[in-house]
């Protein structure tokens, strides 16, 4: 069963009766199974859309819901686009593919084991090669507090320096990673990107990726413009965080993004 997020009731409606998105129950593990292996595709899918692909770089994995040492990933050198539920791979935490037929990328091996494996209670994790996010990691400094957008990372996530590697293939670059995660559920890996981790679903953790790329190119068209920005108060940002920024409203707001692609590209789940 999934872990349920915490819930904002500003969000809820107050008639009953209507159609609002319910986090499911599930009655065994293999149904459990199967729609965290749906949601991983549709995550992929959704990077496609926001033009997140680059290459064979960038990979999104969930936990298995009854193996935890092991998890479901994106096949290499697949596209983003044409990744589909019976090409994902089932993967250990020592890169050993033990289900599927795929290769998996190394990368993605170094950074999300490491982070799986120090982790337990991280269910999912994100990364890709974005435009605004690699630009932004380069400056090494954490994101300032211009937005409402932005205050959903408030004390939220967390600059990995350089001395940590610009090339996520070593394993210390891997170490390094899941040590930042340990508290934050977002990572600005300076010279490299930017990665997402979530405690209760691939959902959330797709989603503030999504998020999260899109404050790195508000910063930088703010930084563009030479005019200083106003900055929300501590305050204002932490009420962002606690009710617009949890993990609940990170999972909601990824299934208007799920429906889409079940309508658009049911091809997805073959």
């Amino acid at each position: 069963m999934l872990d349920n997020p915490t819930r904002v009731s500003i969000y809820q409606p107050e008639q009953t009766g209507l159609i609002f998105p319910e986090i499911p129950t599930f009655a065994n593990v293999v149904e459990e199974r199967e729609y965290r292996k749906k949601h991983l595709v549709a995550a992929v899918r959704s990077f496609a859309q926001h033009g997140f692909d680059y290459g064979f770089a960038g990979h999104l994995t969930v936990r298995d819901p009854e193996h935890h040492d092991l998890y479901w990933t994106n096949p290499m050198c697949v596209h983003f686009s044409q990744v589909t539920l019976s090409s994902l791979i089932l993967v250990d935490h020592d890169g050993t593919v033990v289900e599927g037929t795929y290769a998996v990328n190394r990368a993605g091996f170094v950074l999300h084991a490491a982070v799986h494996e120090a982790h337990p209670d991280i269910v999912a994790m994100c990364h890709a090669h974005t435009i605004y996010g690699t630009a932004w990691c380069s400056t090494g400094r954490p994101l300032d507090m211009i937005s409402q957008d932005a205050a959903c990372f408030y004390d939220d996530h967390v600059v990995i320096g350089a001395s940590a590697g610009a090339v996520a293939v070593e394993k210390q670059s891997g170490l390094s990673v899941a040590e930042a995660f340990g508290k934050y559920r977002a990572a600005l890996h300076q010279n490299h990107g930017i990665l997402t981790a979530s405690r209760h679903s691939i959902d959330d953790a797709a989603f503030w990726f999504i998020a999260l790329e899109r404050c790195c190119r508000q910063q930088l068209l703010v930084e563009a413009s030479g005019v200083k920005p106003q900055i929300v108060s501590e305050k204002s940002a932490r009420y962002s965080r606690e009710h617009v920024g949890n993990d609940f409203i990170g999972w909601l707001h990824f299934q208007t993004i799920y429906n889409q692609l079940l309508q658009t590209q049911p091809e997805m789940f073959d």
